[in-house]
């Protein structure tokens, strides 16, 4: 057999179920490549290596093989609180906090047989899309450690890119999981609003925020989401989720199968373009224009289409951004202090906000959602770039002036928040590599609960372009 990182995840797994290796092997691998690797890359902020072996025995003697995760390693995302584990929440404001319970994700990934090896990086409260944080050294993707890894999920993407993972849960607020997927060249899927019960973003502000999978294949993308969405025997309560009641097929089935003929939208036009100058680089263009090829070459429709302007998207989504902000449980001017410039700029933002702000915000969402979903429904899902820039140096974000900061971030990542406000699911595919080696990828935003349609045009543009044999340099130990 190769070495364990050198298969999907998915071959892991049935080299798992077939007993060539074993949950203690392979953990003890990848806790191997974590140590020798992270200190360069920036992966993890804590590696949790004796809880991790113990779970793995754990799993190997009393955890049925029929769990959809058995024994297959993952680490949780620092805004997820795994208890007994330092959670940081990328602050300095939470260097000393260790939960006393986890969060329903972190339990789900455990019920469905997983083995966490630690905590992934992220920004402060994941408010940026660049892991950049002063608690802990930034997040660097693997195909130029010059180069950011986007964020707020850039650990995540990072230890998947660089084989230190199979695969890694994210959380998708504005972009968090496609961002970092387009800047480590992965696959990186936002569900649709309540597709992931323990993730469903019903009960965040706006609705914004859900949970989801950072892969390098299609395929084994679909097999962590569906272990996110089984029904849990430890939460009976939790067996809700976005699809019709006879449909319970699983997603991994779509994604191995690639099959259908689809009518596609091509857009290059995004939410944002009344508020900030954005212009999409020749590499993120030359992406796009590979994806179209492939697609049409595969007999799929496209057409191209653009969404009318909407002045009040981008007033009103700052002000959910900052409302989000306002909860941060920063109290004396010694806490305050403690956060980043950024996030005193959306707390302070955020606290001032009137309840009259915030009720015209949220209908302005409300009506851009109806509007969006409408415009785009006559396509059974819509191409864009993934990214209108390539991946960002490291330090490249303005660190004191707070507003150039958020015009930087919607500047490189146009097309993501709008998908979180309407709720759609969208997928990150890493079509191109540019001439300097870096990895360029498109968008597909899918209808609402239309997770298996965009897991079927992934596959089979994968199986056209072959991403997943593009393997990033290993890094020197050091950096």
């Amino acid at each position: 057999m190769a070495d364990p990182h050198e298969l999907t995840a998915l071959e892991q797994w049935q080299a798992l179920q077939r007993r060539e290796i074993s949950p203690c092997e392979l953990t003890e691998h990848y806790l191997a490549r974590i140590e020798k690797f992270n200190p360069t890359l920036g992966a993890f902020v804590t590696v949790t290596a004796d809880a991790a072996r113990a779970r793995a025995r754990f799993v190997e003697e009393q955890i049925p093989r029929t769990v959809p995760l058995w024994g297959l390693p993952f680490a949780d995302k620092d805004l997820n609180q795994r208890a007994g584990v330092h959670a940081g929440f990328g602050s300095r404001l939470f260097a000393d906090y260790v939960p006393d319970r986890s969060d329903d994700l972190v339990q789900a990934l455990d019920d469905a047989g997983g083995v966490s090896l630690g905590k992934t990086n992220t920004p402060e409260f994941g408010l940026a899309s660049y892991t950049e944080s002063l608690a802990s050294p930034p997040a660097r993707t693997p195909w130029n450690l010059a180069l950011g890894a986007g964020g707020s999920s850039g650990g995540a993407a990072v230890a998947v890119a660089a084989r230190l993972l199979p695969f890694a849960p994210g959380s998708d607020g504005g972009g968090s999981i496609r961002i970092p997927a387009a800047a480590c060249g992965l696959v990186g899927l936002k569900p649709s609003r309540g597709r992931v019960p323990a993730a469903s973003g019903i009960d965040k502000l706006a609705g914004l925020s859900v949970g989801g999978p950072l892969a390098r294949t299609v395929a084994d993308a679909a097999l962590l989401l569906d272990a996110m969405i089984a029904p849990r025997d430890s939460h009976p309560n939790h067996y809700y989720a976005l699809r019709a009641p006879d449909d319970q097929t699983p997603l991994l089935a779509a994604a191995v199968r690639g099959e259908g003929r689809f009518q596609l939208g091509v857009m290059t036009t995004s939410a944002w373009d009344n508020d900030y100058s954005i212009e999409i680089a020749p590499e993120a263009q030359e992406a796009l224009d590979l994806a179209v090829a492939g697609f049409a070459a595969l007999h799929h429709g496209l057409e191209e289409t653009a969404l009318v302007p909407d002045p009040s998207y981008g007033p009103a989504f700052r002000t959910i951004w900052q409302a989000g902000a306002a909860s941060i449980p920063a109290e004396t001017e010694a806490d305050i202090a403690l956060l980043e410039p950024l996030t005193q700029w959306l707390l302070a933002r955020g606290r001032n906000l009137s309840a009259r702000n915030l009720g015209e915000a949220l209908a302005a969402l409300t009506a851009f959602e109806r509007s969006f979903i409408q415009q785009l429904s006559k396509f059974d899902a819509v191409l864009t770039p993934a990214m209108a820039l390539t991946p960002r140096p490291v330090g490249w974000y303005d660190a004191h002036d707070a507003e150039a900061n958020f015009a930087q971030q919607v500047q490189y990542t146009p097309f993501t928040s709008m998908i979180n406000v309407s709720g759609l699911p969208a997928i990150v595919l890493p079509v191109h590599q540019t001439e300097n080696g870096l990895p360029m990828g498109v968008q597909l935003i899918g209808r609402p609960g239309g997770e298996a349609t965009l897991l079927a045009l992934g596959a089979q543009l994968e199986r056209r372009i072959r991403w997943q044999e593009r393997i990033p340099p290993e890094p020197a130990s050091t950096y």
